[in-house]
């Protein structure tokens, strides 16, 4: 490395500890939020190209749908790893321990593309059985299978683009992380209708332009880390994965793995229950609603990526002052923009449904479920905030606490109980995910105020005696 591209990468990482904490997070958290958002759109787009589709499109569209555990496993597995190991390269960094931030980022990828492997043969073997205890129906049956296998079979793309992009962001070079995901979703976009309309490949279509602008944005990222800008790069000799580093990184990445794993198994909750209840246009709903949300939380979790090299770094650099700084900002930022998120669906929900089918059956029962369906979802900014805060201060057991509180105690359970309730049985399963929240809500904001303060306290004696 140059010693030009030395000092700018080392300049870039020391703005974490120095720089203004609201002007630095609104430089960071920008770029994170447009990445976040593009990279939804590999989901999305699909979706809206597929629900128009000439009279298979809804089928096809809910098809599609029931892949959707698939692809967050595949996204699970993704965070257990990288953002588990992205904030102890950050706190590494803020103590000046470059060596073994470099060794996380080296295990880390290693881990990625055993993990790729074995998940691309899971999902071979035992995908078909899988899919129909989605939901499956013989309609859909036919989207989904080919869809899955295809998207499935590029795993190792997308698990090394997402998992290294998130050590390119925890340096804080925000922005090229933003065009690693740009140029990916870019790809989708332009490749969708070519691979779907104009070659008549359909959803086999949809599934090929996802994985060749994954594996495009994996060789973006890879060549940034084996090159001069960056500060972390990618080296041989820290390739073999080791227990003593992997396991504490595992260890924090386990909350973000089981939000996202378990939105996989809530995902058949929700569509095993509504096939039941309302069948396949129900599913449907669910597909929409379901993506809809994904919209609007996805920003705040680019703002939480924004924050999260801030406060890793200071909490490294025994800064508590900083790390408290960042909080507040996170969280006044998360809370407005769930807010307002919250007000748009509940406005407008046909523009929102009609983003993705014109299906009068469809439009109709998606526009009051959706609405059900993210009624408390302003107030949700509050544990997106503290949870964030817990992953970057290596708050493993908060943060898993926190994650699983939402989910596997609340939300699942409720899924199957409400119904017992409600004459409406779709309605009943629909405001499980509302109830879930504010509880949920109430009781992160009850965890965080007992962690937080002490953990600053314990921070402000160490850097005292320093």
């Amino acid at each position: 490395m140059t010693d030009e591209k030395q000092i700018g990468s080392t300049e870039k990482v020391s703005q974490l500890g120095s720089a203004p904490v609201g002007r630095l997070l609104l430089k960071l958290a920008g770029p994170s939020v447009v990445a976040q958002l593009v990279n939804l759109l590999y989901n999305i787009v699909d979706r809206v190209y597929i629900g128009h589709m000439p009279v298979v499109g809804r089928a096809a569209l809910t098809g599609v749908g029931l892949c959707f555990p698939v692809v967050t496993l595949i996204g699970a597995f993704t965070m257990l790893i990288a953002q588990g190991g992205a904030p102890k390269a950050a706190i590494a960094m803020g103590e000046g321990n470059f060596d073994r931030a470099e060794e996380l980022l080296g295990n880390c990828f290693s881990c990625l593309v055993i993990a790729a492997a074995a998940l691309t043969a899971a999902f071979w073997i035992w995908g078909e059985p899988l899919l129909w205890l989605f939901g499956c129906s013989e309609d859909t049956i036919q989207y989904a299978l080919p869809y899955m296998r295809i998207y499935t079979s590029g795993s190792v793309f997308v698990m090394i683009a997402l998992g290294m992009n998130l050590f390119i962001s925890t340096q804080g070079f925000t922005q090229f992380s933003m065009r690693s995901v740009l140029i990916g979703a870019v790809s989708n976009i332009v490749l969708d209708p070519v691979f779907i309309y104009l070659l008549h490949m359909g959803v086999r279509g949809a599934a090929v332009a996802t994985v060749i602008s994954q594996a495009i944005s994996c060789i973006w990222v890879l060549r940034f880390l084996l090159g001069r800008r960056t500060r972390l790069r990618l080296r041989r000799r820290y390739l073999l994965p080791r227990a003593k580093v992997m396991l504490p990184a595992l260890a924090l990445g386990l909350a973000p793995f089981i939000m996202q794993s378990t939105e996989a198994l809530l995902n058949i909750c929700f569509n095993s229950s509504l096939h039941r209840y309302g069948g396949d246009p129900a599913v449907g709903a669910m597909t929409i609603a379901s993506t809809v949300l994904q919209m609007c939380w996805i920003p705040t979790q680019g703002i939480g990526q924004g924050a999260q090299p801030i406060i890793s770094y200071n909490y490294g650099a025994k800064n508590p002052k900083r790390v408290r700084e960042a909080f507040r900002a996170l969280l006044r930022i998360s809370v407005a923009v769930m807010a307002v998120f919250w007000l748009l669906v509940q406005l407008f929900p046909v523009f929102f449904v009609g983003i993705f089918n014109s299906d009068a059956e469809l439009v109709d029962i998606a526009v009051w479920t959706l609405r059900v369906y993210t009624a408390a979802m302003g107030l949700f900014g509050v544990q997106l905030a503290v949870q964030q805060t817990f992953m970057s201060i290596g708050k493993a057991a908060a943060s898993l606490f926190i994650a699983c509180l939402r989910k596997v105690i609340l939300l699942i359970p409720l899924i199957f109980i409400l119904p017992r309730f409600f004459e409406n049985k779709v309605f009943a399963v629909f405001l499980a995910e509302p109830v879930s929240d504010l509880i949920s809500v109430a009781a992160s904001a009850i965890v965080f105020f007992f962690v937080f303060r002490p953990e600053m306290a314990g921070l402000e004696r160490e850097s005292a005696a320093q």
